[in-house]
């Protein structure tokens, strides 16, 4: 009878590229079987991550070819890849999941995502591979057919540019606009905003358009979408983030009324507002997550995101790998463009522009 194995497996780049390793964890119903890790020199996460699930495969295809495998990962990326629910049109991509695919068979395999911090036994391995502990080598590494220099030479990234909303009857008054039953839409400053950001955008050459669907990103996405010609996607993937309670007050009033809860706030991304609130760092996972679909499924595309403050904030942060309290450094007014450029075979990140506003003037 076959046997049955769960795989974690994980993977980190410092510098992405930088110095990568990989870790994977395999088990047997509870039992670890088997605790893989090694570098793999310079990579990208992305290559890293998908080291840790080869070797895994690797290692159990020696243990039963015929076995079952449950594997959970962090990476969307690659879960929805290896799934088959995202395509994989860039041909690097193809050949990482190809050998993927080749070390033990397919049909005898499912994915499934799985928090980061429910990954922190292969996370744990992969830091220890790159600290320089003794790895266990039980699968090729997998063979990087692409150097960064080529990359930034010669690849067509994908180009996101993200358009900020025109400003609403909240925005003047710097209230907490986020997700809430509220969902204001443009004043006419912000419907003529719209306009002329559009008129920017037309210039792009972009092919895709993509906006969050509250009111006030729908209506500045209807503006870009006339000036373009472009249909317009809708996602909830690129909602601001949910302000909870606070939704529709002013700085100065949440401050007044819950100073603790406010000074929290300020003082840590993770920290979520009361009345069911998203904090930066849980945003930060849904926009990771949501840039390496964009360029899973359009690479070497132009992209225009209409989305909120929150949001183009996360963005930039997450392109320049800034800490987690960078978004409380930024600010991305009303309909402005930021702009990254993300390559698609390793998921290289670059910081274009950010709160572009000439075009408002």
């Amino acid at each position: 009878m076959a046997r049955h194995f769960k795989l974690t497996a994980d993977g980190g780049s410092r510098g992405n590229p930088g110095p990568a390793g990989y870790g994977a964890v395999v088990t047997e119903s509870g039992k670890i079987v088997a605790e893989l890790f090694d570098v793999i020199g310079i990579a990208t996460n992305n290559v890293a991550e998908y080291s840790g699930l080869l070797a895994g495969l690797s290692h159990i295809n020696k243990l039963d070819a015929q076995a079952t495998v449950e594997v959970a990962m962090d990476s969307k990326l690659v879960v929805e890849q290896m799934s088959g629910r995202w395509q994989i049109k860039h041909a690097d991509m193809r050949d990482l999941a190809k050998q993927c695919r080749d070390a033990h068979p397919a049909s005898l395999v499912t994915y499934s995502w799985i928090p980061r911090d429910e990954n922190s036994h292969a996370d744990r391995l992969a830091n220890k591979a790159l600290d320089g502990g003794s790895a266990h080598k039980p699968a090729p590494v997998i063979q990087q057919n692409f150097l960064t220099d080529r990359l930034r030479s010669a690849e067509i990234p994908t180009f996101i540019y993200f358009v900020r909303h025109g400003e609403t009857v909240l925005t003047p008054a710097r209230k907490f606009s986020g997700t809430g039953s509220l969902d204001p839409e443009l004043m006419q400053e912000g419907l003529d905003q719209a306009d002329l950001v559009a008129e920017e955008c037309a210039k792009l050459g972009a092919e895709i358009l993509i906006a969050s669907p509250l009111n006030r990103t729908r209506q500045t996405a209807e503006a870009i979408s006339r000036a373009t010609g472009l249909e317009i996607i809708f996602d909830k993937a690129w909602y601001e983030l949910s302000f909870g309670s606070w939704d529709g007050k002013a700085i100065e009033e949440v401050r007044e009324e819950e100073p603790d809860n406010y000074q929290a706030w300020i003082n840590s991304s993770s920290y979520a507002p009361p009345g069911g609130g998203e904090s930066y760092d849980e945003a930060s996972i849904r926009i990771e997550e949501a840039l390496e679909k964009l360029v899973a499924e359009y690479p070497g595309k132009k992209i225009i995101v209409v989305t909120h403050n929150g949001i183009v904030k996360t963005a930039a942060k997450l392109a320049v790998g800034g800490p987690s309290d960078a978004v409380f450094h930024m600010d991305a007014t009303p309909c402005s463009i930021s702009s990254i450029s993300i390559w698609p075979s390793d998921g290289l990140r670059a910081l274009r522009s950010f709160n572009e506003r000439g075009h408002l003037r």
